[in-house]
Order: structure tokens, then C-alpha cells, then sequence
């Protein structure tokens, strides 16, 4: 039932092929935002739950900004090459598109993963420099040591989605979801081990194996490493993922999606794929800019409850937009391969389609967010108490009114993106972001000193407005034809 060829995303039914390739990608994505909140659920059992929690917050939008960077251009170029390359029976073409970008995965990976572990300490302080009161020494060190491992395993993770994204591309998303399942399972299963240790370890105890973890503890002395061991098992898992997907391709998966011939790259294809990810990649940093700057805005407004807020309410939006994430990928995939066959009229309708069904799953999540949130906070965070629960609820339930705007505005950028139309993204993102909910937040919390409130009315004003421009740019550009020749420009903008 989910087998997928390339005939069948373009000659067979539009909604089914875009259905059947999210399918695998949503479990993907559940597994990927499980392992953040695997993570959220360990770290707020710490001792120092509430350094913990913040510190993790507080270098989570750096962390997302660093991905932007590093991850999003081998990510998007390589799914988009790859896609249109075997909608136009060009195999050879995808291969190349796939070595390209894992060659500019490990450059980007290993370069500014190092700038980033060596500017750690000095982004931190930068960060908490606003508020220097409610920055208890403790949440800085934390924050530094949980963001400087992770860097480190930085090329481990731009390789591992790449290969996730040349699958993707290929109309292959079963081995993208083995990746991801492994490397959350193995998460799963070091995430208490590295992070409490031995010595009082609450999953062994859970399991009634206080005998056993007291026995390890003699053996190994080894009492965790905190924060630090939850970004350790992040990039354990996600390197035996990047080993799976390595074994597939290796393997002759698709008929061969790799050859010696494939790496002897030339510039023109750095060129093509850099073309495609970069304006994704400037989206990205572009969000993840502002991002950093909210976490500043509402750390100064509400101090550590503010920043926990913050951070829980992006958690919990990360779980919600998995549907349309998933959906996102797999459009770009659709889109891509039917403009590479010359099929524009099925390319919008996987859009628009994938854009309604986005928008009504979301905004179903939106209604029971909204009815049930001390519940969401229950499960993820129970240590939150006070004006740091409070101001959770609020947050969750004003987030869950964006929902279905936040839905649609993903699948509106993925038929830009399948077009190769990545600059439309990028201009909506800055938009978005700098146009709409930076200004609201800073005007609202700072002038007219609303508090904390506004940073959070900030975020779902600015997602409502995004989804309406895209969605009224998507069809002004599809009536006025600037997908219909697509051998001719769907590399420009």
C-alpha cells in the first residue's frame, strides 16, 4: 500500500502519491520531535530541572539558527535536484545531485559546527546580557555545555539528513523514516543512561532495577553528564542512522543511487544546488534570527518563567506541525518530480490540496491544544509551577489559534520550493519574521509594555498573516504562468 514509483507521482492520482510518500515521513518526523521531547522529559527531571530547562531553551533557537545554516542548503538542494532530476528520467543527473550534496554536507558540517563550539561561551553571554539578574551563573554553564557537544556532532547531522533528503528526493521515503527510527530508539535508550548516570537513575528505578543501576554505579562510578548527555545521545543516534541509510545507498538501493563517477563534481552543480538550498537556508537564519531575538525579548520581559514558556510552547508546536512538515517534504518531492515531467496543472494541485488537508489537521490539534493544555504541560514539564505554568497556558492555547495558517503556509512554500523557487520563501520568511512579529513583539512588550503576552500574540499573528500571503502569491503566480515552462526557468526566480 505505500510502495511509490515515479510513474505513479506522475501519471497517478495527485492526493494518493502526496499521501503515500508524507505517510512514512510523518512517522519520520513524530520520531524526530519525539526524541526533543524524550529530551524536554529527562532534562526537567534533572535536580536543577529549572536551570536545566531554561539553559536547553536558551540555546535552542541558536541551535535551530546553526541548522539553518549548515543543514538546509545540502538538505532542500539535494531533495529538489534529486526530485526534478528523476521526474525527467535523468538518473545520472540525480546522482550527481546526491553526491553534491553530501560533499557540501560534510564541508558545512564540519566548518561551522567548529566556528560554533568556539563562539559558544561569547553567543550565551550575548544572550543573557539583557537580563543579567535572572541569569544565574548555573543556566549559562549549562546552556554552553549542552550547545558545544551538540556542535560538535554537527557534520553527523548534516550528513544524516542529506542522505534522509536524497531518499526523499528519489520518491523513497521508507529509508528516511528506518534513519530516523533507529537514531531515536538508540536516543531513547541513552538519553537516562547519559544523562543521570547510575547513581540515582529514575528509568531503572521505574523499572524496579535500583539493584542493578546501584551494581553499574559501583562498576563505573559513571553519575552522567546532565544536559551534556542528552546532546551526546542526539548525535550517537542520529550516527548509526547516517551508517543505516549509508548501507542502503552502498547496497545498490533504487537501482543504484550512488556511483565513484557520481563524486567527480564540477562546479556548475555546487552552483545549481547552492542556487536551490541557499534562500532556504536564509529562511531559516532569517526565523532563527528572530527567534534568538524573541528568546532575548521574552527573557526580558519575563524572566526564567517567560523563557520556559517559550521554550515548552515550542516544543509542543514542533509536535504539532509534524503533519505538515511531513507534508511539506513530501510536496517538494511531488512538485518537483511533475515539473521535472513538465506536468505544472498536477504540481498546483498537489499543492493547494496538500495545503487544505495540512490546515484541517492542524487545526484539529489547535482545538484540543486549546481545551487541554495544563494537560500537554503535565506531561512535559511537571517541576513548571507558578507564573512559569501560567504563562505556559496562555501560551499554548494563543499558539494553538495559528494553527491551521501554520498548516497551509508550509504546503504554499513547498510549491515554491518544488519549483526551485526558493527565493519566494525567503522573502515571505524575512516578512514574517522581521516584517510582522518582531515589530509586534518589541512594540507591544517593550513600548507599550503589554509583558510577555505579546511575544506569544507575536508568533500567531505573524503565522495567520504568512499563510494569507503565500496562499495570494501561490495563485497570482500560478494564473499569471510562472511555473508553466519549467525546462526554461524553474531554476530562477
Amino acid at each position: 500500500m505505500l510502495d511509490l514509483s515515479s510513474d505513479d507521482i506522475t501519471e497517478g492520482p495527485v492526493l494518493r502519491a502526496l499521501l503515500v510518500l508524507a505517510a512514512p515521513l510523518l512517522v519520520q518526523n513524530v520520531v524526530q520531535v519525539f526524541q526533543q521531547i524524550i529530551d524536554l522529559f529527562w532534562v526537567g527531571r534533572l535536580a536543577n530541572a529549572d536551570a536545566a530547562v531554561a539553559a536547553v531553551g536558551l540555546v535552542t533557537p541558536l541551535q535551530a539558527l546553526v541548522f539553518g545554516v549548515a543543514l538546509f542548503i545540502p538538505f532542500v538542494g539535494t531533495q529538489v535536484l534529486v526530485a526534478q532530476r528523476i521526474g525527467a528520467d535523468d538518473a545520472s543527473g540525480a546522482r550527481r545531485g546526491a553526491a553534491t550534496g553530501f560533499l557540501t554536507a560534510l564541508g558545512l558540517g564540519l566548518g561551522v559546527g567548529l566556528l560554533a563550539v568556539a563562539l559558544a561561551p561569547t553567543l550565551v553571554d550575548l544572550i543573557t546580557s539583557t537580563r543579567p539578574d535572572a541569569a544565574v551563573e548555573s543556566v549559562e554553564s549549562l546552556a554552553v555545555g549542552y550547545f558545544s557537544v551538540l556542535m560538535l556532532g554537527l557534520p553527523v547531522l548534516t550528513l544524516s539528513d542529506t542522505t534522509e533528503a536524497a531518499f526523499v528526493g528519489w520518491g523513497d521515503a521508507r529509508v528516511a523514516l528506518y534513519m530516523n527510527l533507529l537514531a531515536i530508539g538508540v536516543n531513547a535508550l541513552l538519553d537516562p543512561i547519559l544523562i543521570f548516570g547510575f547513581d540515582v537513575n529514575p528509568a531503572l528505578a521505574a523499572l524496579g532495577l535500583e539493584g542493578l543501576s546501584a551494581s553499574l554505579y559501583d562498576a563505573t562510578g559513571f553519575a552522567g553528564l546532565g544536559v551534556e548527555g542528552a546532546a551526546l545521545a542526539t548525535i550517537v543516534g542520529y550516527a548509526l542512522g547516517f551508517l543505516l541509510g549509508a548501507t542502503f545507498l552502498l547496497a545498490g538501493r533504487n537501482g543504484g543511487m550512488l556511483s565513484r563517477e557520481a563524486f567527480d563534481v564540477e562546479v556548475p552543480e555546487f552552483r545549481e544546488l547552492f542556487d536551490v538550498g541557499l534562500p532556504v537556508a536564509g529562511q531559516h537564519v532569517a526565523k532563527q534570527m528572530a527567534d534568538l531575538v524573541l528568546v532575548v525579548v521574552a527573557f526580558t520581559l519575563g524572566g526564567a518563567a517567560g523563557l520556559a514558556a517559550y521554550f515548552v510552547g515550542f516544543r509542543v508546536a514542533g509536535v504539532a506541525t509534524i503533519p505538515s512538515s511531513s507534508l511539506q517534504q513530501a510536496a517538494q518531492s511531488v512538485v518537483g518530480q511533475n515539473l521535472g515531467a513538465g506536468l505544472v496543472e498536477r504540481a498546483r494541485a498537489a499543492t493547494w490540496r496538500g495545503a487544505a488537508v495540512a490546515a484541517l489537521v492542524l487545526g484539529a490539534l489547535g482545538v484540543a491544544q486549546w481545551f487541554a493544555p495544563t494537560v500537554i504541560v503535565d506531561a512535559l514539564a511537571p517541576q513548571l509551577e507558578g507564573r512559569a505554568l501560567d504563562l505556559t497556558v496562555l501560551y499554548l492555547r494563543i499558539l494553538a489559534v495559528g494553527y491551521p495558517a501554520i498548516g497551509a503556509a508550509y504546503l504554499f512554500q513547498a510549491g515554491f520550493n518544488g519549483a526551485s523557487r526558493t527565493r519566494t520563501s525567503f522573502v515571505a520568511s524575512l516578512l514574517q519574521y522581521w516584517g510582522v512579529r518582531l515589530p509586534i513583539a518589541v512594540v507591544g512588550g517593550l513600548v507599550l509594555v503589554t509583558g510577555v503576552e505579546a511575544v506569544f500574540w507575536a508568533v500567531t499573528v505573524s503565522n495567520v498573516v504568512a499563510a494569507v500571503g503565500l496562499g495570494a502569491y501561490y495563485h497570482y503566480s500560478a494564473e499569471n504562468g510562472l511555473f508553466d515552462l519549467p525546462e526554461e526557468g524553474v531554476a530562477a526566480d
